[in-house]
């Protein structure tokens, strides 16, 4: 991929340590931060840019580069895939999203595609990672396979730790108080495990992101470097409102579902300024790569799906093969830039530029093990 152009616990270890921070049915638009470029390459504003609010979307981008053309698949399990093998979907032939109880292969679908999702025997991302001496941590929503299957659990793909993740391709709620699907909402979908914050008013980004630095926190005092996998659920519907950011949502004529979409994305955003505070506070910033991304085109509650709407001036949304639907968010960065750093100078990442060459799910495996 083209970004690759005093003592602190970040001396710990000679090697980095990775966070894939993704976000579920994020599009390009779905963001203050401007993705799309004249033809000079210079970013251009668009309305939707104006709605949504990710500062620390924005923070990434200025101690990092961003990419204007980024694709992934245009629904969750590909994608996910993708990411965790380096190959694109035609290879590991999950072609589909997973439906966890029922084989969802469509009419035209290929006959043999992978509805069993990943394997033992798959050489993952994680897993290549974990023989080489990481602590591999799976945060938020796996979705690598259907129930029965070996891809249900993350432990069987190369984490050593999973919280939260399984076969399911939403939460059933975004509610502590309705113990994320377990008490009240979708209960085919309640995440697994974070009992300890049912009931609670602990919105599901917010538990996903304690639960995350707390593993970070077990990594640093092991004196071993990380990978991080923080799928957040966020922000796949429901849209159920994050009440920490409605406020700045109220004076808009958006519908009701919009603004909790609104929410969803800021709250994501506060997740990943949480972490990357987190890291700096440990003094390991100067050491460790993030890589942001979304996995497949927005599904914003904003008009049809073949329209210029969710992620206008982009036609389509997620599901359909208009870059709407394949074009994704991308930024790279250290999480604190010196240039000093022995990892930064293996490994320089230019600040506040956009990237116009493509660049596709299916290359942060191979960049990733270039790194580590």
């Amino acid at each position: 991929m083209l970004f690759l152009v005093g003592q602190s616990l970040a001396a710990q270890t000679d090697r980095p340590n990775v966070v894939v921070f993704l976000v579920d049915d994020m599009g390009l638009m779905d963001t203050s931060l401007p993705f799309l470029t004249d033809k000079n390459g210079n970013e251009v504003r668009h309305p939707l840019n104006e709605w949504y609010r990710t500062p620390n979307m924005e923070r990434m981008a200025r101690q990092g580069i961003r990419f204007s053309t980024f694709y992934a698949q245009s629904v969750s399990s590909p994608s996910r895939a993708s990411i965790i093998t380096g190959q694109n979907a035609a290879r590991h032939r999950t072609t589909n999203w997973i439906n966890p109880e029922n084989n969802n292969r469509t009419p035209f679908g290929p006959r043999g595609w992978n509805w069993d999702g990943i394997s033992k025997k798959t050489p993952t991302l994680p897993r290549v990672l974990q023989q080489a001496g990481y602590k591999t941590i799976h945060v938020g929503k796996a979705h690598f396979g259907r129930i029965g299957s070996e891809g249900e659990d993350p432990l069987n793909v190369g984490f050593d730790v999973n919280i939260a993740g399984s076969s399911i391709g939403h939460a059933g709620s975004y509610y502590g108080e309705h113990g994320y699907g377990h008490i009240k909402g979708q209960k085919a979908r309640a995440v697994p495990g974070l009992k300890k914050y049912h009931r609670t008013n602990t919105f599901l980004s917010d538990a996903l992101t304690l639960e995350a630095n707390d593993q970070i926190d077990k990594a640093v005092a092991e004196r071993k470097p990380f990978f991080l996998y923080m799928a957040h659920y966020a922000v796949h519907a429901p849209f159920e409102t994050d009440k920490r950011f409605i406020g700045n949502y109220t004076d808009s004529n958006m519908s009701n579902k919009e603004k909790a979409f609104a929410t969803l994305i800021e709250g994501m955003d506060k997740s990943l300024g949480d972490i990357m505070d987190h890291l700096q506070e440990l003094g390991i910033a100067e050491n460790t790569l993030i890589l942001f991304l979304g996995d497949n085109g927005s599904d914003a509650p904003l008009g049809d799906e073949k329209g210029h709407t969710s992620s206008a001036p982009l036609r389509g949304k997620k599901g359909s093969e208009y870059e709407g639907g394949m074009r994704v968010p991308f930024i790279a960065c250290w999480a604190k830039q010196d240039a000093r750093y022995p990892q930064q100078k293996k490994l320089p990442i230019q600040a506040g530029v956009v990237q116009q060459q493509m660049g596709t799910v299916m290359d942060i495996y191979p960049t990733v093990l270039a790194v580590t």
